[in-house]
């Protein structure tokens, strides 16, 4: 049941239906005994549970009364109480009570969020969602509870059938969490609302400015009522509502001309100081703006090269937005078309950046102007002949050599997207800065981001991660005087440098690092690839259940910007999850929508991954490895060495180790890092069958993190034991198969038939069923094992019904069909 204010007024009236009806409650000495009576029965051996939520309202009968039937035991009492709120005398017994227990509910993390949010949800939720459910709900799980079903009921929270997104918007709220909002805060003492005002518009405030509008006693109080937190920044004290909700719910409420007085009377203070501070300028635009419209040309265009320094593109827009045509110069229509470009308004930004570059008046912004208006063209339009045509035309216009030089990288960059890393590389070079750590151009950051993934795409793995290690550390110096991109970039490339050269485990640890650095930012390119190479080295190490996260997210955040290049990616890995965890349907569904879009030059043989491995879900493995022979062949011809070795791998896997073992070999000579030489020995030992070498090759592949690879060789050891009669070493190679699986969290590929056969058979089970699907005896097994024969006999019938099988034949069938059908 639930306490609540206006039950507070009424004696009883939050437990009235507990009271047995013709009670006489003039008396309450006598009657509460009653209650109890009543409660537990004539044998008194009646339970009661009583659930109150916001006890903190009860009134005082109620209270006494609950209090009573817990002296008495008749009932256990379950209540929770808002923190900061006031109670009564007798609710503060009640919660004093003797063998009361009173647990604090903190505040949820983000992991707990995201716990929350998928079993609620039933299904996978994306990490931008997450984060975003989780700042907008402080926590509070109350508060995430509403704002979830306020999404679900405005449709802005929904799910494509693999993962759960919010719409760019953001989350919304419901009526009742209106309603809790401003229950808090009308427990705000009168004299501080001014403060709250303040805080609802400018986000945050010095303890200065507040007390320019307050007096300290107010302050103090809305402090301790838990509306506002004071936080030290070096030597300056600042407010912040302690939650994000409530300066939602303030603003909200806030009239047109009493918006614009407060604003315009604290941008005249901020003046007052001198405007002294970096976010000062970015402040008085805004307030300015949001007071009356417009604002000072000059102060916009400082504001807006500060929100992009920031990268906070929304921002740099409604500012830019604002200048008149007169105003703006070619740098300004850069700033927002670019922008434009990232928040995913790719008609308009070309149209910004077309007026731009016919703006141009020096090389260097002719250079600026012409990347990212190609970069709009070649990912948002996707239309490479467009931005090609652009990138060359500016090459023939320019003066200067270094200008000339820049545009030339940009085209590097360019061809490594289109999946032609040799001729790519050549055009790029290192990372070269001026004097004081600065390139001159941004482009060379790019570039610093893109040479290492087109050194691991062609193999060279240990220069890859040298580059990305040095171009981060440079990043990290410059700041973001160069308004590029973030440094997120270079950490993309250092995880696919990492993972192509067998470090799996720190590959997927810098994506997480990553994730928690960069992954808030609303950078479409960002929250794609970084997302679809999360996912890429989940599936290498095995880990299918991440991976399918992971590629559903990247396909998400493509289908929510419209940049699809690389959307089959994602797809097509998301679909080779589906399988594998045997989710068919699902696979089915997601591989015609693959097949909806277009082969996208980028790692073009792996868009085939999801077509191949749906192949092996209906049995035609045959099939699955033309489809891999053929996306191998696209691969080699572009020189993407690395993703030609998954391929190969993947072959081998499925039954074609020796029409791939000596490519693989080759490459093992063309390629550095630990990666490709034990993929070479992988299909070696499956060509030659040899479970020696399959245990070496499991425990290589162990080493390098790729768990799934290490459980299939090893289960093709075992196999290989037991058809040569050697059941203890088949099953010591087995036990090494589950340990490997195991970290993988459970997936369905034809080399584990063997493990998952198994798998439910006791230890003595398994050890008898491995000696009868090898022809011995139930008397030898007795021999051997010291049992008797009934006893063997008894396992064995154990075995047939856990397996649906009813003979020895059947058996060896059952321990190794999908070997025998990938033969």
């Amino acid at each position: 049941m639930g306490a609540h204010t206006a039950a507070s007024t009424v004696p009883l009236g939050a437990i009235a239906h507990l009271i047995p009806a013709g009670l006489d409650l003039s008396d309450p000495v006598k009657a509460f005994p009653l209650v109890a009576a009543a409660l537990v029965g004539p044998q008194g051996d009646r339970k009661w549970a009583v659930l109150v939520d916001d006890l903190h309202l009860l009134d005082t009968a109620s209270a006494v009364l609950l209090h009573q039937l817990l002296k008495t035991r008749a009932i256990r009492l379950i209540g929770t109480v808002r923190t900061g709120e006031p109670t009564n005398e007798a609710v503060d017994a009640l919660c004093r009570a003797d063998g009361v227990h009173r647990l604090q509910v903190e505040a949820m993390n983000r992991q707990q969020v995201a716990a929350a949010l998928e079993a609620a949800l039933g299904g996978r939720v994306g990490r931008r969602t997450i984060h975003e459910l989780h700042a907008a709900s402080g926590g509070n799980v109350l508060y995430l509870r509403e704002l979830v079903i306020g999404a679900l009921a405005a449709g802005t929270l929904g799910t494509d059938g693999a993962i759960w997104e919010l719409a760019a918007r953001g989350p919304e709220g419901t009526p009742k969490l209106a309603e809790l909002i401003n229950a808090r805060l009308a427990d705000a003492d009168p004299e501080g609302w001014p403060v709250l005002e303040l805080l609802a518009l400018c986000g945050s405030l010095s303890l200065t400015d507040a007390q320019a509008v307050a007096p300290p006693d107010a302050l103090s109080s809305l402090e301790s009522s838990g509306l506002i937190q004071v936080l030290t920044d070096s030597r300056r004290t600042v407010l912040h509502f302690l939650h994000p909700l409530y300066g939602e719910a303030v603003r909200a409420e806030l009239p047109t001309l009493r918006r614009r007085t407060l604003l315009l009377r604290q941008a005249e203070r901020v003046q007052a100081y001198g405007a002294r501070r970096r976010e000062d300028i970015l402040n008085l635009a805004t307030w300015h703006l949001a007071a009356t419209g417009n604002a000072d040309p000059g102060l916009l265009i400082q504001a807006a090269t500060l929100a992009r320094h920031v990268r906070d593109h929304a921002h740099v827009v409604s500012l830019l937005r604002a200048l008149e045509d007169r105003d703006h110069t070619a740098m300004t229509l850069l700033m927002l078309g670019e922008s434009l470009f990232v928040l995913g308004d790719a008609q308009d930004a070309e149209e910004i950046l077309g007026r731009a570059a016919a703006a141009a008046s020096d090389d260097f912004e002719k250079v600026e102007i012409t990347f990212i208006r190609s970069q709009n063209l070649f990912w948002a339009l996707n239309d490479t002949a467009a931005s090609m045509a652009v990138n060359s035309a500016t090459h023939e216009r320019l003066t200067d050599a270094e200008a000339r030089r820049t545009l030339r990288i940009n085209e590097g960059i360019m061809l490594t997207m289109l999946g032609h890393p040799l001729k790519a590389l050549p055009l790029m070079g290192d990372l070269n800065t001026e004097s004081g750590g600065t390139p001159k151009f941004r482009i060379s950051l790019i570039a610093a981001m893109m040479r290492p993934a087109a050194l691991a795409i062609a193999g060279r793995t240990q220069e890859a991660i040298a580059a990305s290690e040095e171009a981060y550390a440079v990043h990290g110096r410059i700041g973001d005087r160069m308004s590029a991109a973030a440094p997120v970039g270079h950490l993309i490339s250092l995880m696919l440098a990492l993972m192509e050269a067998g470090q799996l485990k720190r590959a997927r640890e810098t994506g997480q690092q990553a994730w928690d650095m960069y992954g808030h930012h609303r950078n479409p390119l960002t929250l794609i690839w970084l997302a679809y190479h999360q996912g890429r080295a989940d599936w290498l190490a095995g880990h299918v259940e991440s991976a399918h996260r992971w590629f559903a997210e990247a396909a998400a955040a493509a289908r929510t910007y419209r940049i699809h290049r690389g959307i089959r990616l994602a797809l097509s890995g998301l679909a080779a999850c589906a399988v594998l965890t045997s989710d068919l349907a699902m696979a089915e569904s997601i591989e015609r929508e693959a097949a909806a879009y277009p082969l996208s030059e980028f790692r073009s043989g792996e868009q085939r991954l999801g077509e191949a491995w749906l192949h092996v879900s209906r049995g035609h493995l045959g099939e699955a490895r033309r489809v891999l022979t053929e996306a191998a062949t696209m691969s080699r011809e572009s020189g993407d060495n690395t993703s030609e070795a998954m391929l190969l791998t993947d072959i081998a896997r499925l039954g074609g180790a020796e029409q791939v073992v000596d490519r693989l070999s080759e490459l093992a000579q063309l390629c550095d890092g630990d990666f490709m030489p034990v993929r070479a020995r992988l299909a070696s030992s499956l060509a030659s069958n040899d479970p020696v070498s399959l245990l070496a090759v499991s425990n290589e592949l162990d080493a390098v993190g790729a768990d799934l690879l290490a459980a299939e060789a090893a289960a093709a050891a075992a196999a290989a034991w037991l058809r040569i009669g050697h059941a203890h070493q088949a099953a010591l190679a087995t036990a090494q198969s589950q340990a490997c699986e195991a970290r993988c969290g459970g997936s369905n590929t034809p080399l584990l038939a063997f493990a998952h056969a198994t798998v439910s058979l006791t230890n003595r089970e398994r050890e008898i069923a491995l000696f009868a699907a090898t022809g011995t005896t139930s008397r030898e097994i007795a021999n051997i094992l010291q049992l008797s024969v009934r006893t063997v006999d008894n396992h064995l019938q154990s075995v047939y019904r856990r397996l649906g099988i009813t003979s020895r034949r059947q058996l060896a069938e059952a321990l190794d069909k999908r070997s025998t059908a990938s033969a």
